[in-house]
């Protein structure tokens, strides 16, 4: 088993690219994984994990070993010290447990419809890590058979994304497309549009969701496109009642999306 106790070494330098840079993780197709819980769910959701790598001081091989026993090929073991670890480390309650693990293609056409009337939640361009995984929280919470990230301004594997989503990115359903082909793939799929807009919209809750639908939100700036406009089979809006016009897009969404649970009988 290697140990690393320097910041210099290689494996340290190509671990601190992988967090801070997009384009590293895409050109090599790997990501940083942080905390125990985090990895559980990555390994629940059957992601490769090539390297784990722990704080000698914190945790023990041992430890690592049983959380990866549901692996097909067990991965690497890398022993850090502790200053090391602080060095790559976001938090300090994360269980001195990092994990070099491979990304997945989020394709349209690989998106399970797992039942005749799915819920999907669709965000258009979000641009705020935070709140990207926010909207990942907010759809496990309420078992959304999807989420789709129309015109994607940040990749899906960043630190921030999977932090903020505690790392139920590793276990939901998730694509990514263009506005143009995730709106031919709802249509394709006979799944009614509800986009969140504040023209041509009726309240939200006098809408049925019990069918196929798609909740759409937009971001706080600039809210919907005109393309989801166009095919929005109904624009539906939260009624305001205070002063201002605008909430966080996490909470429009996790507002409709329970209402949409709710009709559903929670089912």
């Amino acid at each position: 088993m290697k140990t690393i106790s320097s910041v210099q070494n290689p494996l340290v330098k190509q671990i601190i690219q992988l967090k801070e840079k997009s384009r590293a993780r895409k050109s090599s197709g790997l990501f940083i994984i942080e905390g125990r819980r985090e990895l559980s769910l990555a390994i629940k959701g059957g992601y490769i994990i090539r390297s784990v790598l722990f704080d000698d001081t914190i945790c023990t091989a041992e430890t690592i070993r049983e959380q990866c026993t549901g692996l097909q090929a067990p991965p690497e073991l890398i022993a850090l010290s502790g200053d090391v670890y602080r060095k790559l480390a976001y938090r300090e309650t994360t269980e001195g447990t990092l994990a070099i693990a491979e990304g997945r293609e989020h394709h349209l056409d690989a998106l399970p419809m797992p039942r005749k009337n799915p819920l999907i939640l669709v965000a258009e361009a979000p641009e705020k890590p935070g709140n990207i995984g926010a909207l990942l929280r907010t759809a496990d919470a309420a078992d959304a058979d999807a989420v789709i990230i129309a015109n994607p301004k940040t990749d899906l594997y960043n630190p921030n994304i999977i932090r903020s989503s505690v790392g139920c990115l590793f276990t939901r359903n998730i694509a990514t497309g263009t506005t143009a082909e995730v709106i031919a793939f709802l249509r394709k799929h006979d799944v009614g549009i509800y986009g969140a807009a504040l023209t041509a919209s009726v309240p939200y809750h006098t809408c049925d969701y019990t069918g196929a639908t798609a909740l759409v939100v937009g971001t706080e700036a600039t809210g919907l496109s005109a393309a989801w406009l166009d095919n929005s089979d109904q624009n539906i809006i939260i009624p305001m009642q205070g002063e201002i016009d605008s909430m966080n897009v996490s909470v429009s969404a996790a507002i409709l999306i329970f209402e949409a649970k709710r009709q559903r009988q929670f089912l």
